[in-house]
């Protein structure tokens, strides 16, 4: 089957609708899948997870997706409209082998596309048989099945998960906050409402109908132009907080009262402590881009710093590795080892975040203020054709500084330090790049830029 290779990426397979990703190429996922999941598990009888988001398109690559299968004698579990984290748990609670989620998470409305896991949510990568999956597919090498499988619809997954996740953060007060909420018209509204009936909290919801034409806003609070409404809304309102949500529900944001977004380090930060509080002694892992509050405060309260390549399913491969209890991404995944898998906790996160915020008694923004020790690039991007020359001449320029080689080119000096590595699907060099204060922060980021630029 001709398929168009570059869709099936690092952590996912994702693609332009009826051109890219069509009802064809969904069914025939479903067998390679099974194909390759038997090879897997040595198993012939396997049963399957199967969940959709709200986009328009995904109910009927879901239909598509079971059929491909059914026809390879899998036992499908359809838990219908779900975000992933509420998949993930569905996987691990139904004790099922794996598991698909058709998402192009928070990507615009033309896109679709796939999340594939093993049992326990166990996460599938681009070197851990995305490609093998893609390969299958291309050569049509399906496993034929004796008998065919089976569908059987489960209800009630998304409830269970927000049960599962607000006991699994545990017991602490939640004073009744004022806050305002923008799921960004995607699939966080669905755990959000069950979380904030369950805490009796004062919500504004805004952008909340699910809707996978986007009308508002793109769903990726991580840029900037995002998360304008939510941040005015804030002010406008004089609210506690703000919570904002990605298309899928995977990754979450606050803002505090002055409706400013906390940077995620210093999130995944607090809520790092939180959990050494809870299991002192014990690994903590975050991804390489800068953002050394992270590193300072897992220190602090005792625990095992470990630094992980960028991207979920890479942290999630070496939490699983380490043995660690939470993780954490600069992009706004906060993960935790659940009996039930490793995968993203958005409800564990936002309780955890709301509890020692009550514990504090302070306001957001005085909260975090010492924690503000550093100041952030964001991340920029530039169109470079030799990524990997590009890289060495970073090194060169910088050879007096400390180099570690885990994820492109990350380079510490006692006052800057930054992070360089190609984009994995364009000819896009990353930079993220922190210093002591603004002044440096600002000298170094032009320096870097100014070698790559020419």
């Amino acid at each position: 089957m001709k398929i168009t290779r570059h869709i099936f990426k690092q952590y996912d397979i994702r693609g332009l609708i009826d051109q890219e990703i069509t009802p064809e190429l969904a069914q025939a996922l479903g067998k390679a899948y099974a194909t390759w999941l038997s090879k897997q598990t040595g198993k012939d009888a396997l049963s399957v997870v199967v969940g959709r988001d709200m986009r328009d398109s995904s109910m009927g690559y879901q239909e598509a997706l079971m059929k491909g299968l059914v026809d390879s004698g899998v036992s499908v579990l359809d838990i219908g409209l779900v975000s992933t984290p509420a998949f993930y748990f569905g996987v691990g609670q139904l004790k099922a082998d794996g598991g698909i989620q058709v998402s192009a998470s928070h990507n615009p409305a033309e896109f679709n596309g796939f999340k594939l896991v093993r049992a326990k949510a166990g996460p599938v990568s681009g070197d851990t048989g995305i490609q093998d999956i893609a390969d299958i597919i291309e050569q049509e090498a399906f496993a034929p099945a004796d008998i065919p499988g089976s569908v059987e619809v489960v209800k009630g997954i998304p409830k269970l998960h927000v049960k599962f996740e607000i006991e699994f953060a545990g017991d602490g007060e939640v004073k009744p906050f004022k806050l305002v909420a923008d799921s960004g018209n995607g699939m966080g509204a669905q755990y959000l409402d069950l979380l904030f009936d369950e805490l009796k909290l004062d919500v504004n919801k805004i952008c909340w109908e699910l809707d996978g034409t986007f009308p508002n806003h793109e769903a990726n609070p991580f840029k900037d132009e995002n998360v304008v409404d939510i941040k005015a809304k804030v002010k406008e309102l004089g609210v506690d907080l703000g919570i904002a949500t990605d298309g899928d529900g995977d990754r979450i944001f606050f803002i505090d009262n002055e409706g400013e977004v906390v940077e995620p380090a210093i999130i995944r930060g607090i809520l790092a402590q939180v959990m050494l509080r809870k299991q002192p002694g014990a690994t903590i892992c975050y991804d390489v881009r800068p953002g050394k509050i992270t590193e300072d405060m897992i220190r602090e309260a005792g625990g095992k710093p470990v630094q992980t390549r960028v991207g979920h399913s890479l942290i999630k491969e070496t939490m699983i590795e380490s043995g660690a209890v939470y993780g954490g991404e600069s992009s706004g995944h906060f993960f935790y080892q659940f009996p039930t898998g490793s995968y993203e906790g958005p409800v564990v996160a936002a309780v955890h975040i709301l509890q020692e915020l009550t514990r504090s008694g302070k306001s957001f923004s005085e909260f975090i203020k010492p924690l503000k020790r550093y100041v952030h690039s964001g991340e920029i991007n530039f169109a470079v054709e030799d990524k990997q020359g590009m890289m060495g001449k970073l090194k060169q320029h910088f050879s007096d500084g400390e180099l570690n080689e885990l994820d492109g080119i990350t380079i510490t000096y006692k006052d800057f330090w930054f992070n360089v590595r190609p984009s994995n699907t364009e000819p896009l060099l990353r930079l993220n790049l922190e210093a002591v204060d603004r002044a440096t922060m600002e000298k170094r980021r032009d320096e870097v830029k100014q070698l790559i630029e020419g």
